[in-house]
């Protein structure tokens, strides 16, 4: 269910007692199109570098994504963990070394303004090797339709 704070216990006081219920704050999702004008564009983009489409779009996150540092003792293995992510350091602490890795937020977990700001990334390296975009407004309105 998706509502407001009161709706939602006044939803839940109605419920049976021993069950369990999760609760988390609602954000919209990204619109398909503007998920799709993503890709396509990544694509035309990695014809053009001669790279896989991956490697493309862990670039773009490094480049215009969100990002957080994150320590983790060194002899752990953070590959289970964080799917977009470089080394950024060690240090040692109280005698336990620690490795420092730069976590990038995937194109899946953004929201509408993070998203955009990635978008726009692209739309500036596609320009620059002289790929075809859309025109900034059928952009915006492809953005526009987030969560739509």
């Amino acid at each position: 269910m998706v509502g407001t704070a009161k709706k939602c216990i006044t939803f839940l006081l109605k419920q049976d007692k021993e069950k369990k219920y999760e609760v988390k704050e609602y954000s919209e999702k990204r619109g398909l199109k503007a998920n799709a004008y993503y890709w396509e564009l990544v694509n035309e983009l990695a014809n053009v570098l001669r790279i896989s489409k991956e490697e493309l779009h862990f670039l773009l996150l490094q480049r215009y994504g969100q990002s957080e540092i994150v320590s983790v003792i060194a002899n752990i293995d953070v590959k289970p963990y964080f799917k977009y992510y470089v080394e950024a350091g060690e240090s040692v602490l109280n005698g336990k070394t620690f490795k420092h890795y730069k976590v990038y937020k995937g194109s899946s977990e953004m929201n509408r303004k993070e998203m955009s700001i990635l978008i726009d990334g692209l739309v500036s390296e596609c320009q620059i090797a002289e790929i075809e975009t859309k025109p900034q407004n059928e952009i915006d309105s492809l953005l526009e339709s987030w969560g739509k």
